[in-house]
């Protein structure tokens, strides 16, 4: 190999050097002091911010490497379009600036055009932010992923940018939605066991029925979110029937483009039912007798084994131990399958960990209800023994208030042995002016209106100012109650009323006033007492003739002084719509006590609430409502206490008061005269279901049916007035208070009945 030439080598060392030397030299021609800084186009950015991101000053030598870098850290920003720079040779480095447009309004055209929910979860553009393009395509993304989610194929999105005058950007989304797909058949292979039939009551995506458009019908509509969770629900279906092999494909789709419609077809290899051979709680630490816990248990041995109710009594166990004080308990649920004799033994895994103190309850979201009428309805506190029961009727009795709209409690874990509770609350109005009102063919238009404050000043104490004015009635009433005088288990009230009532062709006029104690026995069951007096005088046309009423004036004035003694049950978890428990109250009048009036009345009412979210996935409440009263005479009772039926609160489709038994009296106008029940019973089912959730607004369909007897010693069910009534009426949480609009219709009304079309209320419970 030769040698490297010496004069080679000479000229490549000459020209790196060369190269050095001038880099050196053009870099300290750029290098300039820079002595004065400005921000042209600067909105988004204050100049002091600016400023701090520079990695130079006014003095320093800069060269074009650091002002690129300044550049760099102020398109990472986000807020602009372009940035660019001028210095001149006096020293004054100028930025200068394109920000991105602002939004300032953005619509969706031609899918949930005013549905502002949408637009926060799916669109995720806000007004005010940026004009970012990347960010736009993201939501065209979401629309058509959600589109598709709700069955639709094929949709087209587009987005139209209006720039303003003010130099804002308009948004629009124009949507072109796509078609949805028919689920025109679905088949099921390999179904012995079961009836393929029942599938529908846990799958989403059902074969379409006829007039499948009906309600209640399946309409065959697929949807996209649910397909691949409805064979695993099929499966869970198999497990609530012992099949514990069950194995259910992922269905099979075959969708027709050109008519949009799908066959759809499940493979399915069902096994054999299997039957619980043993059931068994090891617990890694014992705290509590495994009898106590083998007792809650509803599965049980030589039969068919029920995944639902395994699962339940999973819980059932943690709730036992959990209210121990073990808030971090875990109960781990095992099978041991047989598969030859198809036997499964049952086996829980308790593993309690530590009991658990409350260290703190820090309440938040009360900006008017003072902390300690949250914390007198929380059974558990600083320093207490944790309880998964006692937390759970927390929140239930923080919703029987009425004061929320919602209640949470979270609960923080600390370590090992203390957790806190932070319980947040949504406050609901309660102070309102309440409406209330109804049109009936007989009594013409009713109105009512009061002022009324269930928790004033935030104290928990209700006070109330009510007046009501129609054709037939006038009512002025004043009350207040404490529920817990004294943050005790004590309640006191005091009410005074002057009403009016006028009939057809007499009125009764009453002045009286109330006053009582509560006391709150448990969480669910108190008690109260409580004295009445009143005077009530009638007054009616010159033509009366008492004769009918085998020569006993039932218009005579009468004082009434009496006691009445109540017990009530309430579980329910909210004030104004429940939707789990029941009410269940006896109250027993005495009258006598040193009034001209004398007689016993008592009254029963019950209702019951079931919400059917977890049953059909659906916000619908279900309730019954019923009420039985009734009079023990000593002696004559007045007109005025007697019972009477129709309205709001019994049958609906007839004026408030209006079933009355009657009398023939030919002075009086139509030539009789109502003249009340000693009995009467109404009962009302209602299904309740959400209409728009955001606005709080419900729809409720109801049929009512009761009846009234003149005489307590007559059978109820032969010698009675029975009615009854159904329709449809909103139900809407407005923001000054609960109102219902009801428009009912009875059912094959007498001729001299007073039949009501529409009423409503404000102010009351639904």
């Amino acid at each position: 190999m030769g040698k490297i030439s010496t004069n080679f080598l000479h000229g490549i060392l000459m020209k790196i050097l060369f190269s050095f030397l001038l880099f050196i030299f053009a870099t300290n021609i750029y290098a300039q002091v820079v002595k004065k800084i400005q921000f042209n186009g600067l909105v988004h950015l204050s100049k002091p911010v600016a400023l701090r991101m520079l990695d130079f000053q006014i003095g320093d030598d800069i060269d074009q490497a650091m002002v690129d870098k300044a550049i760099k850290e102020y398109f990472k920003q986000g807020y602009f379009n372009d940035i660019w720079t001028q210095f001149d040779k006096k020293g004054d480095l100028t930025f200068y600036f394109k920000e991105k447009m602002i939004i300032s309004q953005v619509e969706l055209k031609g899918w949930k055009e005013d549905d502002d929910d949408i637009k926060s979860s799916v669109v995720q553009i806000k007004k005010g932010s940026l004009y970012d393009e990347q960010k736009l395509e993201a939501a065209k993304q979401r629309i058509i992923d959600a589109l598709s989610q709700d069955g639709k194929i094929d949709s087209v999105v587009e987005i139209e940018t209006k720039r303003l005058k003010n130099g804002s950007a308009k948004v629009t989304f124009v949507v072109n939605e796509g078609e949805e797909i028919i689920i025109k058949k679905l088949q099921y292979h390999g179904v012995y066991g079961l009836d393929a039939d029942d599938f529908d009551e846990v799958i989403a995506n059902k074969q379409k029925e006829f007039m499948g458009w009906f309600w209640g019908r399946n309409d065959g509509k697929m949807k996209l979110r649910d397909l691949e969770y409805d064979n695993l629900r099929i499966r869970d279906y198999y497990m609530q029937y012992g099949y514990l092999d069950a194995k259910v494909d992922a269905p099979f789709v075959r969708v027709d483009f050109d008519n949009y419609t799908a066959d759809m077809s499940y493979l399915i290899s069902e096994g054999k039912p299997y039957t619980v051979s043993k059931i068994s709680i090891y617990q890694v630490k014992h705290v509590i007798d495994d009898k106590k816990l083998q007792d809650v248990l509803s599965l049980e041995t030589r039969k068919v084994f029920n995944i639902k109710t395994f699962r339940a009594d999973s819980k059932k166990i943690k709730t036992l131990v959990a209210d121990l004080g073990y808030a971090f308990v875990q109960v781990i649920p095992d099978l041991k399958k047989d598969k030859k004799k198809h036997m499964v033994e049952v086996v829980y895994k308790v593993v309690p960990g530590e009991k658990v103190k409350i260290r703190n309850v820090l309440i938040s979201g009360n900006n008017r209800t003072l902390d300690r009428v949250i914390r007198r309805e929380l059974y558990l506190g600083p320093g207490d023994i944790y309880s998964l029961t006692d937390l759970t009727d927390s929140r239930t009795a923080l919703g029987r208030l009425g004061f929320f709209d919602s209640n949470t409690i979270e609960e923080k874990r600390i370590d090992n042995k203390t957790m806190d509770l932070i319980v947040k609350v949504k406050e609901a109005p309660t102070g309102n002016i309440q409406l209330g009102g109804g049109y009936g063919s007989y009594g013409g238009l009713l109105i009512s209106i009061g002022v009324s404050d269930r928790n004033i000043w935030g104290s928990g104490i209700n006070v109330g100012l009510k007046a009501e004015k129609s054709q037939t009635t006038q009512n002025y009433s004043f009350n207040i109650s404490n529920p817990r005088l004294n943050d005790s288990d004590y309640s006191g009230n005091f009410s005074i009323f002057h009403s009016a009532y006028d009939y057809i062709d007499y009125s009764v006029l009453s002045n009286g006033l109330t006053l009582g104690v509560g006391h709150r026995f448990t969480r669910h069951i108190s008690g109260y007492v409580g004295y009445g007096y009143s005077s009530n005088t009638y007054s009616f046309g010159s033509d009366f003739n008492s004769s009918i009423y085998g020569g006993i004036n039932p218009f005579e004035s009468y004082t009434k002084s009496g006691v009445t003694v109540s017990v009530k049950w309430d579980n329910t978890d909210d004030y104004y719509l429940p939707r789990k428990g029941f009410e269940l109250s006896q109250s027993i009048e005495k009258s006598g006590l040193g009034g001209t009036a004398d007689f016993i009345k008592a009254r029963t009412n019950f209702a019951k609430y079931y919400g059917m979210q977890d049953l059909i996935g659906f916000d619908a409440i279900f309730r019954y409502k019923a009420r039985y009263y009734t009079i023990i005479n000593n002696g004559d009772i007045p007109l005025a206490e007697k019972f009477y039926m129709g309205g709001i609160g019994s049958v609906r489709g007839y004026q408030a008061y209006s079933l009355s038994p009657t009398v023939a009296d030919a002075s009086a106008t139509g030539g009789i005269r109502r003249v009340g029940g000693t009995q009467t019973f109404s009962n009302n089912v209602e299904l309740s279901l959400p209409l728009i959730p955001k606005a709080k607004m419900r729809v409720v369909a109801f049929a009512d049916w009761g009846m009234i007897s003149d005489n307590v010693t007559d059978n109820l069910l032969t010698n009675n007035l029975t009615r009854a009534g159904y329709g449809a009426g909103i139900e809407w949480f407005s923001p000054v208070g609960p109102i219902q609009l009801m428009f009912a219709r009875p059912i094959s009304p007498k001729p001299d009945d007073r039949t009501a079309t529409f009423e409503f209320t404000m102010g009351q419970r639904f």
